[in-house]
């Protein structure tokens, strides 16, 4: 089984937001292969959907702690099922990536994004693999903001049309693993 959780903060004034575009992959996805993100494991704070992609079996995750607390969902739910760490995608926005940029990365830093910190402490490792989808960079002073606020009319067609390209990179990492899917995905990988 491998787990795809997206990342986002549960409620519906977040919705659309830029912070939220972990959560609209893990839709997208459930979407395009049918799989209801509806389910709630007692003692987990995640909507969870199970189902088919790229002949794997996957975990589709939304957790519902809000972002900076993701780590809590994720390392409970790589308990629970017994998820090796290689099995793990985790999806969240980058303010360092420009809109409708994406970046896998087979490990690394949080690289600021509160979500990633909070997996990366809770599960004592970087270890995993995560895409980064650019939501361009804020005003100085601006970060809290830029990251719920909503994306432009301009903007929000680059990341439409980025969603089906980071589709297409899920499904190879899930088809082919990690290097494959960044060789192919990460540099221009524009829509």
């Amino acid at each position: 089984m491998k787990l795809i959780v997206g990342l986002g903060n549960p409620g519906k004034e977040y919705a659309g937001t830029r912070h939220n575009v972990g959560f609209d992959l893990v839709d997208a996805l459930a979407t395009a292969h049918k799989i209801k993100v509806d389910q709630r494991i007692a003692g987990i704070r995640a909507l969870l959907g199970r189902g088919t992609i790229a002949g794997e079996s996957v975990l589709l995750v939304k957790p519902q702690t809000f972002m900076n607390l993701s780590g809590e969902a994720v390392s409970a739910l790589i308990r629970r099922e017994a998820v090796p760490l290689s099995d793990l995608l985790v999806v969240s926005d980058d303010i360092h990536l420009p809109v409708g940029k994406l970046r896998l990365r087979s490990k690394g830093s949080s690289g600021g994004q509160n979500g990633l910190k909070s997996i990366a402490t809770s599960l004592a490792t970087q270890e995993w693999a995560r895409v980064r989808i650019g939501v361009g960079e804020p005003p100085p002073g601006l970060q809290i903001d830029w990251v719920l606020g909503r994306f432009g009319k301009a903007d929000q067609k680059l990341v439409e049309e980025m969603m089906i390209v980071a589709m297409g990179a899920v499904e190879v990492w899930l088809a082919d693993g990690i290097e494959t899917a960044m060789n192919r995905f990460n540099g221009d990988a524009s829509p």
